[in-house]
């Protein structure tokens, strides 16, 4: 009896999504959308703490008033958050641009830039979350006060100001969820590489 060899096809390596097209292509999209969602909400959340400068006048005695002025730079809180809100900008565009290129190129090459995406991702967010919370605590202290350490609310009397402060604090929650979104979308289409391969 003559024996039958079968010649079976050797795996590729590479992630494939489950619909058969390139799973890796269809990372690097939904990794562009993020990054472009991500440049949109820092930027508008920056935009909106960078004008939130107030002036009134205050009255200092019976007939007097002097003009007091509001703006972020006057908390140290807020100027590191606005930094940590334009260092994210940055980071979309630089990795969005090299998404992009990876997306035209679509090459296998581009899991190991994802490598350093996620990385810089992970490290982003916490840099952008201890900013926000920061932010938020300065900001939380302007509205309410502290009465046990006689602080009292400034909101009171600039409450654009602090309005223009609230709006940016609760945008800046959008980059985090996308940082966030984009680190799981990493680990997920390595868990898939280390499965397939």
């Amino acid at each position: 009896m003559a024996a039958v060899s079968v010649d079976m096809p050797t795996p590729e390596h590479g992630y494939k999504g489950s619909t058969g097209g390139d799973g890796v292509k269809n990372h690097v999209v939904a990794d562009l959308v993020l990054r472009i969602v991500l440049f949109v909400t820092a930027l508008v959340a920056m935009i909106v703490m960078v004008t939130s400068k107030q002036t009134k006048l205050v009255t200092v005695a019976p007939g007097l008033a002097i003009p007091m002025v509001a703006n972020f730079d006057q908390s140290p809180a807020f100027v590191y958050y606005t930094a940590a809100l334009a260092v994210a900008c940055l980071h979309s565009i630089i990795s969005g641009v090299l998404s992009i290129l990876a997306l035209v190129k679509r090459k296998q090459g581009s899991m190991k830039l994802m490598s350093h995406f996620v990385i810089l991702d992970a490290l982003l967010l916490s840099i952008l979350a201890s900013a926000t919370g920061a932010a938020g605590a300065v900001g939380y202290i302007g509205y309410k006060g502290n009465s046990h350490t006689r602080w009292s609310e400034v909101c009171t009397v600039f409450g654009s100001f602090c309005s223009h402060i609230a709006g940016s604090v609760a945008l800046s929650l959008l980059p985090s969820i996308a940082l966030l979104l984009l680190v799981w979308l990493s680990f997920f289409v390595f868990s898939k590489k280390v499965t397939m391969s």
